[in-house]
């Protein structure tokens, strides 16, 4: 199967993705996998490609982990998109987070929507996501944490392309 698309993704530190693995492993306990991709690190998605940028979007990665410094953000609310298809958790939005995504996707939407920074938890049937909803909220709390790192991938199938620690001034 041909490679689809590339996905900039924004990965959060270590003590975020362990709180994260948490909410992620007591669904998964609960009965719902879904149908997410397994085994990448918790992340807010920024940015998509089309793979024939494969070059061009490895240096915007590099440029911009260069000029960004980490991003503090206050995961604070969970919720569903659309069509209950999708289970997240998700950030505040915040100037630094904005002006990453921006940077990022430069006005371009998000495989065809506005972006929404989030977290996915689980992506499922609508009756999978409200069932697993409650074992969701019985773990979840907000906490505050940090954006490290930029992440390049491509999928279908996943190939992790990059992945670099923001260490600019911005």
């Amino acid at each position: 199967m041909a490679e689809s698309f590339l996905t900039l993704m924004a990965d959060y530190d270590t003590s975020s993705q362990f709180r994260m693995d948490e909410w992620y492993g007591a669904i998964q306990r609960a009965g719902f996998t879904g149908t997410q991709t397994p085994g990448l690190n918790h992340h807010i998605s920024l940015a998509t490609f089309p793979v024939e940028q494969e070059a061009e979007a490895i240096e915007l990665t590099k440029q911009i982990a260069a000029a960004f410094a980490p991003v503090e953000v206050h995961v604070s609310h969970v919720g569903l998109f659309a069509g209950s298809r999708v289970l997240f958790a998700a950030p505040e939005v915040n100037p630094a987070l904005s002006a990453l995504q921006r940077a990022c996707a430069d006005d371009r939407p998000l495989n065809g929507h506005p972006w929404t920074p989030h977290t996915t938890m689980l992506i499922d049937s609508p009756e999978n996501i409200v069932a697993a909803l409650p074992v969701l909220m019985e773990k979840f709390e907000p906490f505050r944490g940090t954006i490290t790192h930029l992440h390049l991938c491509a999928f279908w199938p996943t190939r992790e392309i990059l992945r670099v620690p923001l260490t600019g001034e911005k």
